[in-house]
């Protein structure tokens, strides 16, 4: 699959994440994204930048609904899209109250799989904990509460879309360690802002070099947590 086609992935994950808020959500439902290769994503705030963007890689350049910095999705992630009714007790109050389930959810399995020292940070570990500056206009070169690091180093990403007839929180797993200069150049930072990604991140490399289905069990037990979350009442997997 050339990296255009595999956009064709990413981008359906973005118009599946606007259907799902385009009307009043009458019932949660779900579906995670393994991409197949390479796309940028960028937040909703750099939408005026997708042009540049574009005209300086080869990569499929996309805007999502959420905010954030830019991700790089690719084959060394796992994506994940959930939406719910805007009453909905997993909601929450606010962006904070509603990303705490999801954190916790995850780390939850990432830590049963045998990644090391997996932690969804609380808001008050998340402000103290700080990120680099340098990096933090990237989704993964900052941490907000509720995100999961590994010893220390990010390997969730959390977003979110709230409107007055739903919530959508997405969200992206590290399986290995991105090729950052991509991204860097695709936005037009220097090259030692992918060193600095590089370690402030991980993937879940050690599980899964010592287990090769680590990727498929991990999809599976994500979706196994988020049916049992939400009553399984949508569910689309993907």
């Amino acid at each position: 699959m050339s990296e255009g086609e595999a956009g064709g992935l990413a981008a359906a994950e973005q118009a599946w994440n606007e259907a799902a808020l385009a009307q009043p959500v009458a019932a949660p439902a779900w579906r995670l994204w393994p991409y197949d290769a390479a796309a940028v994503v960028l937040g909703r705030a750099q939408r005026a930048d997708a042009e540049a963007v574009a005209a300086r890689t080869p990569l499929p350049v996309l805007v999502r609904a959420s905010g954030g910095g830019p991700v790089l999705v690719g084959p060394w992630m796992l994506g994940l899209s959930v939406v719910l009714p805007a009453g909905h007790p997993l909601a929450g109050r606010g962006p904070v109250d509603g990303y705490r389930w999801l954190g916790e959810g995850v780390a939850a399995v990432l830590d049963v799989l045998g990644v090391p020292a997996v932690q969804a940070l609380s808001p008050d570990l998340a402000r103290r904990r700080g990120a680099d500056p340098a990096i933090a206009w990237a989704c993964f070169g900052g941490l907000s509460p509720w995100e999961v690091v590994t010893a220390g180093r990010k390997v969730v990403g959390l977003a979110q879309v709230r409107r007055r007839h739903g919530v959508l929180v997405v969200g992206g797993v590290l399986l290995d360690a991105p090729p950052w200069e991509r991204l860097c150049e695709a936005v037009g930072r220097p090259a030692s802002h992918a060193d600095a990604l590089r370690a402030a991140t991980a993937g879940c490399v050690p599980a899964r070099a010592a287990d090769p289905s680590f990727a498929p069990r991990l999809a599976e037990r994500i979706g196994g947590m988020l049916a049992a979350a939400l009553g399984d009442v949508r569910a689309t997997a993907g």
